[in-house]
């Protein structure tokens, strides 16, 4: 007796519009729903002629600053006329962001393209497994195989969530990046600090150059251990390079950076806080160690890094979209995130009265997100994104009254209605003591709640 043979899946039929793409990849497991195997990407990638195998990466990891960070390193690169690739997550406004050639996000026919290059496969792979292929592991293999077809000299890819079991860890990066680790997506990757650091040093592997921020104790010692484990080499923040010195300026801050090889001074990064500084600095080691393990001048020109960190943008992290009362959006998502956005705005801001719009997901430790943000605001109108994942409005007001106290919180559910609230609040500023016009309104509380504020808010600009 034979067995019976698998009966070959219907091709499927191909995407032509943009619409069409979206509507496939979010009918897939969402993002959010993970079950920890590199099984299913690592299938998708061999049918596809595992084109991850074809161009260096620069992967990078860590618990805030990934996206400022690679879109850093990916400027710096193409300043040294490289070809670059740069996969990012989540996207802000639209999902073709996540995916990026020579610094530009596709364009609706090349991700239509993108999506119909690794859509005949898709049923074969999900057959073929316990479970079918997630909207992120198909997203990754979009973006993998748009570098190869460019192709792209270097590719820079962002984690999403974690490290060891993250679809895009189906690399063998060059150098890996780990920026600062503290807890966030604790469900998925560990309550302590320590136990997230084994999660993320995963994407260190044999031969990698590993560029490490600074770290607490607990995680320094995880990450040094993987490093010695599998034989890779080590750069780390505060030994081997660093920032110098910060000054803030008009649009930004003034640096002096202490790259591997060379310091840079009077580098203008048009982004504001310590914490973007310091992304600056890891940005700046992680091309020279790349540089450098391509057997290239070891030495940047320092003219080249200037110009390259002066046209750095990172949308979404405090980021001015409007002023009459100005708009700044910011995607800090967790206490460690508002910690640093907290230290940005005293460093770099003088508004009076700061109005806070917040809505954050229903997974998040919003608790702390707030506690960490009520000495910078002094009102704050709670709010919630269009995601089934969103806290409801009114649930996060009770949070936030017994941080903020009941005079300082209002609830407003529409995401539009919340920002005119807090922009009223913000122009009579003199209601609090604080002088009329000089007030402003702050975003944040989640990359969603910053995307379709964004999307808003420019709208509302154009028109204007």
């Amino acid at each position: 007796m034979t067995d019976t043979p698998r009966s070959t899946p219907e091709t499927p039929r191909l995407a032509e519009t943009f619409a069409e793409v979206e509507d496939a990849l979010l009918s897939r497991w969402p993002e959010t729903r993970l079950e920890p195997s590199l099984d299913r990407i690592r299938a998708l990638t061999e049918v596809l002629g595992d084109p991850q195998s074809g161009y260096p990466v620069i992967h990078l990891t860590g618990t805030n600053g990934k996206t400022s960070t690679s879109r850093m390193i990916d400027t710096l690169l193409r300043a040294l006329d490289l070809r670059t690739g740069r996969f990012t997550s989540p996207h802000v406004e639209r999902m073709s962001e996540r995916i990026s050639v020579d610094g530009e996000p596709l364009g609706d026919e090349e991700f239509v393209r993108a999506f119909n290059d690794v859509a005949p496969y898709l049923q074969i792979i999900d057959d073929d497994q316990e479970h079918p292929l997630s909207f992120f592991e198909t997203v990754v293999a979009m973006g993998y195989a748009a570098f190869a077809d460019a192709p792209v000299d270097v590719a820079v890819v962002e984690v999403g969530m974690g490290g060891s079991w993250d679809a895009t860890n189906v690399v063998d990066a060059a150098v890996a990046v780990v920026l600062p680790v503290a807890v966030d997506h604790a469900a998925y990757l560990g309550t302590t600090a320590g136990e997230i650091a084994v999660e993320k040093a995963g994407i260190i592997k044999p031969g990698s150059i590993a560029v490490l921020a600074e770290q607490s104790p607990e995680v320094a010692e995880v990450l040094l251990e993987r490093v010695a484990e599998v034989g890779a080499s080590v750069v780390r923040e505060g030994l081997d390079f660093g920032v110098a010195s910060r000054v803030p300026a008009v649009g930004g801050q003034m640096l002096t950076l202490r790259g591997l090889r060379a310091s840079y001074e009077d580098v203008f990064l048009p982004l504001y806080g310590a914490h973007q500084a310091q992304n600056a600095a890891i940005a700046l080691a992680a091309v020279e160690a790349f540089v450098a393990s391509s057997e290239q001048s070891q030495v940047l020109d320092a003219e080249v890094v200037r110009a390259a960190f002066a046209e750095v943008t990172s949308p979404g992290r405090l980021e001015i979209v409007r002023r009459s009362p100005t708009v700044v959006l910011d995607a800090a998502h967790n206490p460690h995130g508002a910690e640093a956005l907290g230290a940005a705005l005293e460093d770099s801001f003088t508004f009076h009265p700061l109005i806070g719009v917040i809505g954050v997901m229903d997974d998040k430790d919003h608790e702390g997100l707030l506690a960490a943000l009520e000495p910078h605001l002094a009102h704050v109108v709670c709010t919630q994104n269009s995601t089934d994942r969103a806290l409801p409005a009114e649930r996060l007001a009770v949070v936030a009254r017994e941080v903020f106290g009941e005079d300082r919180v209002s609830v407003e559910s529409s995401l539009g209605n919340a920002i005119e609230a807090a922009a009223t609040l913000a122009e009579a500023g003199a209601a609090y003591g604080e002088g009329l016009g000089s007030g402003a309104v702050l975003v944040t509380g989640s990359v969603v709640t910053v995307g379709e504020a964004r999307s808003l808010l420019v709208r509302q600009e154009k028109r204007a």
